[in-house]
């Protein structure tokens, strides 16, 4: 499948008949979408597809589905994490004594009755959260999949024992901040930019608001970024400990990316990790 502003990675080995032993990764933000699949039998990588800047994501995923010859095979298991403007945690405390569907008023954009819940133990909270009728639809036609929304592979990426973590995952035209203090998630929020300068305003009202100790906290990077990059420089003006992050699957054999920055995919493949 071609597309403006994609790529496609196939390993030359891959046979389509092994399907039944492989994972189906896909992520669908603001203004991308991406998938991978994992074969679960020998541990590889075996195709990695991104599309950047789209227009309408949730259509190019809808595309995709219906003609990309990849996606229409016999999965062992697919996951899917999606970006939602609907979402709220929960502390399981109040979750245990309350429906789930009590919090979707807190919700402001148009919705579905279809709710989802997922905890995430080592935060004790649930993220409770559903989807607008257009992604539903699409995601209708993924039967069986399990569905996350954003917040779920950033925190599988978080494993650092930092005082601070703040994690940063980049399209060409949004970010993803997640700021965590001793290991537990204090924000978490996209932001859609334009360019560096933007983004600068961001971080430096981020670091104002969220009072962050720029000299104790440890800085991920993913997605589209990297040294050269002016919003990397506006990074490390602020901050003293700037690492980019790669997605750490125990043993899958990622040597297809090989050529690419190992940062580049790790939110995508991070979803592999969610339970």
């Amino acid at each position: 499948m071609n597309g403006k502003n994609s790529i496609l990675l196939v390993d030359p080995e891959f046979d389509p008949n092994t399907a039944a032993d492989c994972q189906l990764l896909i992520r669908l933000g603001p203004d991308s979408f991406s998938y991978a699949i994992i074969d679960r039998n020998c541990n590889q990588l075996k195709a990695v597809y991104d599309q950047q800047e789209c227009e309408d994501a949730a259509a190019n995923l809808e595309a995709a589905i219906r003609n990309d010859s990849y996606l229409k095979l016999p999965f062992e298991s697919v996951k899917v994490a999606v970006y939602t403007e609907n979402t709220i945690a929960v502390p399981q405390e109040l979750l245990a004594t309350m429906e789930p569907a009590s919090f979707s008023g807190y919700f402001n954009t148009a919705q579905t009755e279809v709710l989802y819940s997922h905890a995430e133990t080592s935060q004790n909270f649930s993220i409770v959260y559903n989807f607008n009728k257009k992604i539903e639809e699409t995601l209708q036609l993924l039967p069986g999949s399990r569905k996350f929304e954003q917040t779920a592979p950033l925190l599988a990426l978080a494993t650092e024992q930092a005082p601070e973590s703040l994690y940063l995952d980049f399209t060409p035209g949004s970010f993803h901040l997640g700021y965590l203090r001793g290991g537990k998630l204090v924000f978490n929020r996209y932001f859609e930019i334009e360019n560096a300068e933007e983004f600068n305003y961001y971080l430096l009202l981020a670091i104002q608001q969220l009072e962050i100790d720029t000299m104790l906290t440890a800085v991920y990077l993913s997605g589209i970024v990297h040294e050269e990059d002016p919003i990397y420089q506006c990074i490390a003006r602020s901050f003293s400990q700037v690492h980019f992050k790669k997605a750490e699957i125990e043993h899958i054999d990622c040597r297809l990316l090989e050529d690419m920055p190992a940062h580049y995919y790790s939110g995508l493949l991070a979803i592999a990790l969610c339970g």
